[in-house]
């Protein structure tokens, strides 16, 4: 068996190369498949697979899907889409005590989000249905256990846990033959057949691989693929009590879906040789069909300011560190799609970004940068004053209000305007109104003048200021003849121009200003806990006054607030007629030095 491959040709990224070779070379022409996984038998009654290539996402159970799965989603289905292949959606549902239904449920329901489905339509019209569960193999797993057994390359090691590890051996230094490393392969079926049955406890032996206690990669040191855990499982019940390891299920796996191309990150290089071995064992015993299927790497992602470790996410959950694995802080793709993040911003970020060998640090900044890019073309507009304080037109009639138009979206006219009343009491933005203003403050202080966006141009008189000296009314007039869009509105030039909501129509809700969750790009870097990073700012609750159109917006409604960013109607807080919003992400990079 060689692992040595041929140099790739360049292309977008090294791994369409090599789809591309393999293409070419028709290296998977003659494969079949028989419209459901199976082993070779199976397969052989099949017809000739009308999918190129099969790829596959095969995510476990027991978490929700976060930022990084993402790239491997878009990779996986998008290599399908593009290569006129079929995406398996899988679950390595192997290790029962950390798996839910859940999260099987959160997961489809992500993959789905970001675009992709696993209902293909096969070239006759029928339908072809991709949702595979790694524990609906458990009897083909077992039985190639088994076929290994019976060959003289699998054998049952009751060595202590502790034991096993110390005759592993070293980096440097090759492991030492287990006791039980010789026992025929009778005996070794007998005693499996055993664990099968339940009559030994948990942890007292495992089924190893007979390879090579000597060989430099650690891996192949005879690494243990059946454990004993009398455990429910969330789909098998408690048929079973034991398991395989996820090292020998999911070569397994992808030969019976006859994927063409597994695609896993760097951690699993290592492993790549015992996948190998046990893919071509299992060929030279008859059970899976050659050509076998063949495991490549890419980097990963590694993202500031969050942390993408399943451990910390779960820690963070369980200690409420967050409110759940949908809080838009969280690097979840729930919590993204909470945030108001896009699905469309994740394709633009992991185009962006591409696929390599080479492990590297994505700055957070560049995510958001794509989601301001797709949001900035897809949100319509509203105006919101998020830190209001009141402007009376002292010479607007009282009682009296007017309509002004603001465009859905200014570089989309086909969108049409919207109507945003005017009246004689606005909200304002705090920030807008200065009493001594500093040097090139262009916005309302005693004597200036500024336009109402749609509105008028109004000339600010002064202010009303509460017991501890806080300004809370300011007081202006407003020119008559100089609306937006009638002919005088150009009579006056300002260099002001603010944003504003009637008072009478305004909709006061609340709204979340959410931040990065870690104030540090590396969460725990040196010796720290990383939950000593987390920013204590990471959100802020306020109530806001919007324009009235607001009110109408249904849950994971999106807009840009202008002037300060975009914005979505929450989708577990908001409820008819009453959204809440969370901030999406700022207009622009706020964290930049």
């Amino acid at each position: 068996m060689s692992t040595e491959k041929e140099p790739i040709p360049a292309a977008s990224n090294f791994i369409r190369a090599i789809v591309d070779r393999d293409l070419t070379e028709e290296k998977y022409a003659e494969k079949k498949w028989a419209g459901t996984p199976g082993d070779a038998a199976h397969h052989a009654s099949g017809q000739t697979d009308f999918a190129k290539i099969r790829t596959r996402f095969p995510p476990e159970p027991n978490g929700y899907l976060h930022i990084g799965h993402a790239k491997s989603v878009f990779l996986n289905f998008g290599l399908a889409r593009d290569y006129g292949g079929i995406c398996h959606m899988r679950f390595d549902d192997t290790n029962p005590e950390k798996e839910s239904q859940e999260y099987v449920d959160s997961i489809t329901e992500m993959v789905r989000w970001l675009g992709f489905d696993w209902d293909n339509t096969r070239p006759d019209g029928s339908k072809e249905d991709n949702l595979y569960f790694a524990s609906d193999y458990f009897d083909f797993m077992y039985a190639a256990a088994e076929a290994l057994i019976q060959r003289g390359q699998a054998y049952v090691d009751a060595q202590s846990a502790d034991e096993m590890r110390i005759n592993r051996g070293t980096l440097t230094e090759p492991g030492k033959n287990s006791p039980f490393r010789d026992r025929s392969a009778e005996e070794n079926l007998r005693i499996f057949r055993e664990m099968r049955d339940g009559k030994h406890a948990d942890g007292s032996m495992v089924l190893r691989a007979k390879i090579d206690m000597a060989s430099p990669n650690i891996n192949m040191r005879d690494p243990a693929i059946y454990r004993i855990r009398r455990a429910h499982h969330h789909n098998t019940g408690d048929k079973w009590c034991i398991y395989p390891m996820y090292t020998f299920a999911h070569p397994i796996e992808d030969a019976l879906e006859t994927i063409t191309h597994s695609i896993c990150t760097l951690e699993f290089e290592d492993q790549r040789p015992f996948y190998d071995w046990l893919m071509d064992n299992l060929a030279d015993a008859g059970m899976i069909n050659k050509p076998v299927p063949y495991q490549y790497e890419f980097a990963r992602l590694n993202l500031t300011y969050v942390v993408l470790s399943k451990r910390k996410l779960i820690q963070l959950v369980e200690e409420k560190h967050v409110s759940g694995w949908d809080d838009p802080r969280l690097p979840t793709l729930a919590g993204a799609r909470r945030r108001g993040y896009a699905p469309e911003g994740f394709k633009l970020f992991t185009d962006r970004i591409g696929v390599s060998k080479a492990d590297s640090w994505i700055e957070y900044s560049i995510l958001e940068d794509c989601m301001r890019e797709v949001l900035n073309e897809s949100a319509p507009r509203k105006i919101g004053v998020l830190d209001p304080i009141k402007l009376v037109i002292d010479n607007y009639p009282e009682g009296q209000d007017e309509d002004c138009y603001a465009p859905n979206h200014p570089q989309k006219p086909e969108l049409g305007k919207r109507v945003v009343k005017l009246s004689k009491e606005l909200w304002i933005e705090r920030e807008d109104f200065m009493e001594e203003p500093s040097k090139g403050y262009f916005r309302l202080f005693p004597g200036n003048m500024v336009r109402l966006r749609y509105g008028y141009v109004v000339k600010c008189l002064s202010c009303e200021k509460d017991a501890a000296g806080n300004v809370t009314t300011v007081h202006c007039e407003y020119l008559p003849d100089t609306k937006s869009g009638t002919p005088g509105a150009d009579s006056v030039k300002v260099k002001g121009n603010i944003h504003w909501v009637s008072a009478a129509h305004a909709y006061e809700t609340e709204i979340r200003l959410y931040d990065r969750l870690f104030k540090d790009p590396h969460p725990g870097s040196g010796d720290k806990d990383f939950l000593e990073d987390i920013n204590p700012n990471s959100v802020k609750v306020i109530t806001a006054q919007l324009e009235q159109s607001a009110q109408e917006a249904q849950p994971g409604d999106s807009y840009q607030f202008e002037r300060h960013g975009y914005f979505v109607a929450d989708r577990k807080d908001s409820v008819a007629g009453k959204p809440v919003f969370n901030r999406t992400v700022t207009l622009k990079d706020t964290w930049q030095k």
